[in-house]
């Protein structure tokens, strides 16, 4: 057997001419912030939450006057976004046809409600607009006036407090220009 006790082939180490430099580390100076940037941390937080699953959970369904909200939020953040939906009245589900087809394409009796909170909705993330649910979950029709129809009653459902006060202030400013047409 060979002795490998001591080994013939002498090992060479390399230098490196160049003068040390300095660290990246010791060029900053002491007074710099080691902060993370605001539009950073807001810009990665976005791309996550759009690229993770491009998915909402759903965390509540309740129920707002004669409509039924559904409150979800993404698989790792905090935004919350809401669908509403009509809710059945007078003992009909006719009311309720688009809340009907959202329980369907999620999978969920309208029996077992129960099961719809945890169920994950396809949804995409636009950094102007916030979430959107999928088409298929939404039920929207292909149709363009059924579909800013809805958009024009959800409008006026979402700001119906400040409309009802712009006419109430509009009236009063119109009585009084009248008033002061006649009598001036």
């Amino acid at each position: 057997m060979a002795d490998r006790s001591g080994d013939d082939a002498e090992t060479a180490t390399v230098e490196d001419p160049s003068p040390p430099r300095e660290t990246d580390a010791e060029a900053l100076p002491d007074d710099l912030d080691a902060g993370v940037d605001e539009d950073v941390k807001r810009r990665l937080r976005e791309a996550y939450l759009n690229d993770e699953e491009n998915a909402l959970i759903v965390t509540r369904v309740r129920s707002v006057g004669d409509r039924v909200a559904v409150e979800m939020r993404p698989p790792h953040g905090d935004a919350t976004h809401t669908e509403r939906f009509d809710a059945p009245r007078d003992g009909s589900l006719r009311e309720s046809e688009e809340f009907l087809e959202f329980l369907e394409a999620a999978g969920v009796s309208p029996l077992d409600i129960d099961e719809l909170v945890g169920t994950r909705v396809p949804a995409t993330y636009d950094p102007e607009a916030g979430w959107r649910v999928d088409a298929a979950y939404r039920a929207e029709s292909e149709s363009i006036g059924e579909n800013r129809f809805a958009a024009a009653r959800e409008w006026l459902w979402t700001y119906k407090a400040w409309l009802l006060a712009a006419l109430l202030v509009g009236g009063e400013l119109a009585f009084v220009a009248v008033i002061i047409l006649l009598y001036a």
